[in-house]
């Protein structure tokens, strides 16, 4: 299957098992940087049609300490509704300057899992610009796994390192997504919480606060 859009040719073929990695903090920082908020039951929609998806992973660090986070609302419907949530919790320290720093990188995570899952899939689509991912983006290859990944070029500096850019057989540019993958105008907002035994069943429109921003080393 070919999808053609403003700015790029899209490969897929009918027959493919496909996961998807999202690389959560990184996508929150590409679309908001483009202006436009991820619907992410579009997203899942949307590859969905593509071929045979077998898993969509989120990944993200949490503040475990705080007794409310404005991610928590996503980390659940994204939970109920087709995504499987991979998170652990932020780590605050001191820099040698005395300022406050929260840790919450989640490369490893996701290498990890891609590596493990790789047998059972044909295309693995990373959601991120990080250059850190050339490497298991290669390993994949390697495999015979076609790997694409999803960020963006039209941002000043890109999102996208040139290396990660350079390794992916397809790159995507998150742009020309937002008509399959952007909140629509007038869809409403979900419920901000839910009870853990009562699943959100709205759809996600928007959150406002998507991810908590936090030094990513």
């Amino acid at each position: 299957m070919i999808i053609r859009d403003g700015t790029a040719t899209i490969h897929f073929y009918p027959n493919e098992r496909i996961a998807l990695f999202v690389d959560g903090a990184n996508l929150y920082s590409t679309s908001k940087t483009l202006g436009f908020d991820i619907d992410y039951n579009r997203l899942l929609g949307h590859f969905k049609g593509q071929g045979y998806l077998v898993r969509a992973l989120y990944y993200t660090a949490l503040a475990e300490d705080q007794e409310y986070s404005s991610l928590r609302p996503l980390i659940d419907w994204l939970d109920y509704n087709g995504f499987t949530m991979v998170t652990k919790p932020t780590k605050e320290f001191t820099d040698s300057t005395g300022r406050r720093k929260v840790k919450g990188n989640m490369d490893i995570e996701l290498a990890v899992d891609a590596m493990k899952l790789a047998p059972s899939l044909d295309h693995i689509v990373l959601f991120t610009g990080d250059g850190d991912f050339r490497a298991l983006v290669a390993a994949l290859q390697e495999q015979g796994k076609r790997v694409s990944v999803v960020s963006t070029l039209q941002s000043q500096p890109p999102m996208i390192s040139d290396e990660l850019r350079r390794q992916a057989d397809q790159f995507i540019d998150i742009a020309s997504l937002e008509n399959v993958m952007g909140r629509s105008a007038g869809r409403p907002v979900a419920a901000r919480s839910a009870p853990r035994d009562h699943p959100v069943q709205a759809e996600p429109a928007r959150f406002d606060d998507e991810e908590e921003e936090f030094e990513d080393l």
